[in-house]
């Protein structure tokens, strides 16, 4: 029903470009321009491609020239195509009783789902680690020496002046 009110303008129809203006609505919405081109399978809206369904603006191109459409028309949306996808004999699945019994056991256990009470507990600092040999020992942050930290430090560290 859209495509009826394009008015479509031949660019070069060789080539297959178009330009199609849709009409001015009574919402002051419309007149809208639209470039087509039919051998890229191309429309500036958009919709072609992203759906692979002819978009009005391409009805209307063909309605202007009395063409097919289904030349553009991807192989998934037609007719034979549905036909050859049903075509084919399904069986219906037999009953549990016709199964065959496997070798192995399958047994499924619910999740743990008990919360854990309290505050989840934390790894400590417990001084600045050597990154290059991280078997070391922890060292302290304000002497540099290994085996503690700063809590324990006797050392008073660099006065403030």
């Amino acid at each position: 029903m859209k495509s009826r009110e394009h008015i479509v303008t031949t660019y070069n129809p060789r080539e297959g470009i178009y330009m199609v203006r849709s009409p001015i609505r009574v919402s002051s919405t419309g007149n809208n321009v639209y470039t087509l081109r039919l051998n890229n399978k191309f429309c500036s809206c958009g919709k072609w491609q992203t759906y692979t369904l002819l978009c009005s603006h391409v009805l209307a191109v063909y309605k202007e020239n009395w063409s097919r459409t289904d030349a553009y028309v991807p192989d998934i949306y037609l007719r034979q195509t549905y036909i050859k996808t049903y075509q084919a004999n399904f069986h219906p699945v037999l009953g549990e009783n016709f199964w065959r019994d496997v070798p192995f056991n399958l047994t499924f256990y619910p999740p743990n789902m008990k919360k854990e009470r309290g505050r989840k507990q934390g790894k400590r600092f417990q001084g600045e680690m050597d990154y290059r040999n991280p078997d070391s020992p922890p060292k302290c942050g304000r002497c540099r020496m290994p085996g503690y930290n700063i809590k324990n430090c006797n050392n008073p560290g660099p006065s403030n002046i």
